[in-house]
């Protein structure tokens, strides 16, 4: 019973310190399908439950409906809807709200943009195999997330991974592997690693 009080008590103490810290930014990255949103929102919420967090989920899916309502997924869109995505994040975390970032983001330069302008950022790479991903995403029935993002590969799509490259990230803060740990241990991992910064 006591080790249980003192393990709330030693994060409640660690959230305190992370709060005085300063605002942050998490950028969830990886494949479609390979459980970023499923592992952001746990994150999301086990940090509102912390006490004195305040923290936004910013969801790219949901996001693309208001900035490209019938999305093409060109070079020039993806870079302006990513583009927005990092101000976005630098505006909330300047007004000290820490902000989670559940996008896939395929070249390197979207993820660096928003490093650039948020001091204290922390890149999750999110690794699952293509298959498994390929699977996922055939099954799930996400609210926002477009459906049928596999199935168009091959036929003029822009899909990452297969019709265009994903580049994965060089030096992330934090690697999981969702197809050999479940969203739950992946979310677990990231929050360690927030209380411990």
């Amino acid at each position: 019973m006591g080790s249980g009080k003192q393990v709330i008590q030693t994060q409640a103490t660690h959230a305190t310190q992370a709060k005085d810290a300063g605002a942050y930014a998490i950028w969830i990255t990886g494949l479609p399908g390979c459980g970023k949103t499923t592992i952001a929102e746990k994150v999301h919420e086990s940090l509102c439950d912390l006490q004195g967090y305040r923290v936004k989920h910013l969801q790219l899916d949901k996001i693309r409906k208001i900035i490209t309502p019938h999305p093409q997924y060109t070079d020039e869109e993806r870079t302006i809807v990513y583009a927005s995505l990092a101000y976005m994040a630098h505006l909330l975390v300047d007004s000290g709200i820490s902000v989670i970032i559940d996008a896939t983001a395929n070249q390197r330069k979207y993820r660096d943009l928003a490093r650039s302008l948020i001091p204290r950022f922390i890149e999750v790479y999110v690794k699952c195999p293509l298959n498994v991903c390929v699977n996922r995403e055939r099954i799930r029935h996400a609210e926002y997330a477009p459906t049928g993002i596999y199935a168009s590969a091959g036929t003029g799509g822009t899909v990452p991974g297969v019709d265009i490259t994903y580049e994965a990230p060089l030096h992330p803060e934090i690697v999981v592997q969702s197809d050999r740990t479940d969203a739950t241990a992946c979310a677990d991992a990231i929050i360690r690693y927030i209380l411990e910064m």
